[in-house]
């Protein structure tokens, strides 16, 4: 009872806060005010239902806290879906192969009528899911934050589109330059900034970015200004002539192919000895450096291997968009591409998969509501941070346990 009287209070108090956004309303073509009285109680009704989900759910974290605090059995505890996924292969597996079929046929099961607009909508969301991925080395497994993400992005589209003006090279010659000349630039920017760490290093990698845009955007004899480079051509396949909805069907595998080729690699790089070397750096540099860890070689490699995902698929970004300048690559895309691993869970690769499909898809399908869109978008990330701070998905770590026998048997823990 003291909950409901809470929410409706929060309810009402929403509703008087609210009223002269929600319900007043100048028409300018016919100089009128409309009052959208309906509005309001929408609002009101809202805001009584997310205070009492809020409480509600408060109440169930601290009785589950208290289960847990009371509980002398760790085998009766219940795992997160996550948990379940990395202790079960089989189950792991079956997901994982279920999730590979239908985004093997999402071209083809899209409504004709759209599905261009669907197909497009994808890729871009799959980009995304490649730097998020990306930038999860750099910050997630290292713990180097990283604000200027984006220029290493823009490195490698400005490399395709350069590379295919000048000299007439293709798509594939171009694709593996595009990440090696990201890589360059991460081991220049990881040089200077080797003993920085927070604040600092945020700084400096966010004035990275902000000289990478300005030099794009005022040499205007090389990278075009801020006109940018437009017939950028797309991949070719064997020579065939494909019509636009055929090319992006192709873009489409080819960016899907790249995000599969990014999952397999960094999961395998994670539970490798560099991989060990980044999380140990990022839970301790002074142990971990006592413990025989190279700190330069580790950060560098972190700085180069990030950045060279960002490079690989900004030449896909550059064949997508036929066109890029300067305004393709702005510092809202690096922090939502930061977002994404954050909100996904520092370090852990399926999080920031479902993050970053979440927070492209999201906006671009609420567009219905183009009002309020950017409103229930904020509210989400909000509520993530309230409710889940470490994120969707907890990194879950490999530990090493001695067996009856004497051996070490590995296991999937957190």
């Amino acid at each position: 009872m003291m909950h409901l009287k809470r929410s409706l209070s929060i309810g009402l108090w929403f509703m008087f806060l609210t009223l002269p956004l929600m319900v007043v309303r100048v028409n300018t073509v016919s100089r009128e005010i409309e009052w959208r009285w309906m509005n309001l109680v929408w609002a009101g009704v809202c805001a009584f239902a997310i205070a009492w989900l809020w409480q509600f759910s408060i109440e169930r974290r601290a009785a589950k806290r208290m289960q847990v605090a009371t509980d002398d059995h760790p085998e009766k505890r219940q795992h997160s879906l996550a948990q379940r996924l990395a202790d079960d292969p089989v189950l792991s597996r079956r997901v994982l192969i279920g999730v590979g079929l239908l985004a093997l046929v999402f071209p083809w099961l899209v409504s004709s009528g759209n599905s261009f607009y669907h197909i497009n909508v994808m890729v871009s969301a799959l980009i995304f899911v490649v730097l998020g991925l990306g930038l999860n080395i750099t910050v997630g497994l290292a713990g180097l934050l990283d604000l200027g993400y984006i220029a290493f992005f823009a490195v490698g589209a400005y490399t395709y589109a350069l590379l295919s003006k000048n000299f007439d090279l293709g798509f594939w010659t171009c694709l593996p330059i595009g990440g090696v000349m990201g890589m360059l630039f991460g081991v220049v920017l990881g040089f200077p900034i080797l003993r920085l760490r927070g604040d600092y290093l945020a700084i400096v990698t966010l004035g990275f970015a902000s000289i990478t845009k300005i030099v794009l955007e005022n040499w205007d004899t090389v990278f075009g200004g801020a006109a940018g480079i437009a017939n950028i051509p797309r991949p070719d396949l064997f020579g065939f002539e494909l019509d636009g909805r055929q090319k992006a069907i192709y873009i489409y595998y080819i960016v899907l192919a790249l995000v599969a080729l990014t999952v397999v690699v960094t999961t395998r790089l994670k539970n490798s000895r560099v991989g060990r070397a980044w999380m140990a750096l990022r839970e301790d540099e002074i142990a971990s450096v006592a413990m025989g860890v190279d700190m330069a070689q580790t950060k560098l490699s972190a700085y180069a291997l990030g950045a060279f995902w960002a490079g690989l698929v900004g030449v896909v970004f550059a064949a997508h968009n036929n066109f890029i300048n300067p305004d393709s690559f702005t510092f809202m895309d690096s922090a939502m591409i930061l977002a994404m691993v954050v909100l996904g869970g520092m370090g852990s690769i399926l999080g920031v998969i479902i993050a970053a499909l979440v927070l492209k898809l999201l906006p671009e399908y609420l567009r219905a509501f183009a009002e309020y869109r950017m409103l229930v978008f904020g509210a989400v990330m909000v509520l993530m941070m309230i409710f889940r701070p470490q994120g969707l998905i907890n990194d879950m770590r490999r530990k090493y346990e001695c067996d009856t026998a004497g051996g070490e048997s590995d296991n999937g823990g957190k």
